[in-house]
């Protein structure tokens, strides 16, 4: 499944590079992500989504494939698998930033998605729509913290890591580190759809519930 989403940020090419490709910085800002963990270059956390009652959370992890500067062009892959055991869930995703002018930047994101289980459900239509809407979410929480790299907020804090780092020897093998990030809420698919599919979920979502609720039921009795 191809998804392609663009969004366009305040800022020069080089502070979007340099933000982009931070991930422990910008995980904050995608819907229902949680990093936990960094082991040399691969990125482990969750995502959590939920259709009505239904909640699904995609354990996995993320590594970087390409980091061309020149081009502006980061290639991400991404395996998580539903910790019921109820579907996976592959990515490739590519993002291109273009130089609009000086202080504006837009990013393209293409994605490769291959998903199994209850979401693959919704078919291309739908995770397009949901898709796009997450990532306008995505982009609003990015400009947010691009904003505070310009006003200054961060810059005096990341000089005095990168001195400490410089100064503090670094043990060869640490080992994985731990990121201590707040759980994220999980996304409502059915809230992020909007209206347009609402129609198209909601049979999917009524079943759920119904099942849901007839196992509770049975678990009483």
């Amino acid at each position: 499944m191809d998804l392609n989403n663009s969004f366009e940020v305040a800022a020069d090419r080089a502070t979007a590079w340099r933000v982009l490709n931070d991930v422990e910085r910008i995980a904050p800002c995608l819907p229902g992500a949680q990093l936990e963990e960094i082991d040399g270059d691969e990125y482990k956390g969750n995502v959590k989504v939920k259709v009505g009652p239904v909640t699904a959370q995609y354990k996995g992890q993320a590594t970087f494939v390409e980091q061309n500067e020149a081009e502006g062009k980061v290639v991400i892959k991404g395996v998580g698998r539903d910790s019921r055991g109820a579907g996976n869930a592959n990515a490739l995703i590519t993002a291109t930033l273009h130089e609009i002018d000086a202080n504006n930047t837009r990013v393209d994101v293409y994605t490769d998605l291959s998903i199994t289980g209850k979401a693959a459900q919704f078919g291309r239509g739908v995770m397009a729509e949901v898709s796009a809407k997450l990532m306008g979410k995505f982009a609003e929480n990015l400009q947010e913290l691009l904003a505070e790299e310009q006003a200054g907020g961060n810059a005096a804090q990341a000089d005095a890591e990168d001195d400490a780092e410089a100064t503090e020897p670094v043990a060869a093998d640490e080992g994985p580190r731990k990121i201590d990030m707040p759980e994220a809420e999980a996304v409502d698919l059915l809230d992020a759809a909007g209206a347009s599919v609402f129609k198209r979920i909601l049979p999917i979502a009524g079943v759920a519930a119904l099942l849901l609720i007839l196992r509770r039921l049975f678990r009483k009795g």
